[in-house]
């Protein structure tokens, strides 16, 4: 076994001093710079998905001459209830002409006013800003200036009908979520997001 030399000791104080040094003059990130939109969570509650709207094949569909037979897609969400933990995802697979509106917690389908509808030509969606806390794309996409003088300032195209919405919700509560095309409203077209501490 090797002696310990003074010149030994003086190189290792001294790294440790500058580690130390170094250490002390990193500023921890502050709240107001971390991210919480950047923070991971895992386990088998981080994540949920839903089936919003689904295309029938019975009878058989062929959607090769006809990509958006309108006939054949069902109103619903599938399930109709998911958990998550707070922080948690929910990816919303959309098949069709849907719209995807959240509302915060403890909104129930009756507290929804379906007399609140866009101004034509998006008249098809319901419009109420009450409790809303997330609304997805417009399917039929959205005219230039239609919320004001530029805003959008181009046209927005209609979205694939097929698309995925993901969506985080930060705090625990049990949250609504309705396809906002009326007539799906009204056939029953929603379901609720349970989401836990």
């Amino acid at each position: 076994m090797a002696k310990t030399s003074r010149r030994s000791l003086l190189k290792v104080a001294a790294a440790g001093s500058v580690s130390a040094a170094l250490g002390l003059t990193i500023k921890p990130e502050t709240e107001a710079q971390s991210h919480a939109h950047h923070t991971g969570i895992s386990g088998p509650l981080a994540q949920a998905t839903v089936s919003f709207g689904q295309w029938q094949t019975d009878p058989p569909l062929d959607r090769l001459p006809v990509p958006n037979p309108g006939s054949r897609n069902t109103h619903t969400l599938i399930p109709n209830e998911v958990k998550i933990q707070a922080g948690g995802t929910v990816n919303f697979i959309i098949a069709g002409f849907h719209q995807v509106v959240i509302y915060d917690n403890g909104t129930e389908p009756g507290d929804i006013n379906k007399t609140l509808l866009l101004p034509a030509p998006l008249n098809a969606l319901i419009d109420d800003p009450n409790h809303r806390i997330y609304r997805g794309l417009s399917p039929a996409g959205v005219p230039a200036n239609f919320f004001g003088a530029g805003i959008p300032a181009a046209a927005i195209p209609a979205p694939p009908q097929e698309r995925i919405e993901s969506v985080v919700f930060a705090e625990p509560g049990t949250y609504l979520v309705i396809c906002a095309v009326i007539g799906h409203f009204n056939d029953g077209m929603f379901g609720f997001v349970r989401v836990l501490p």
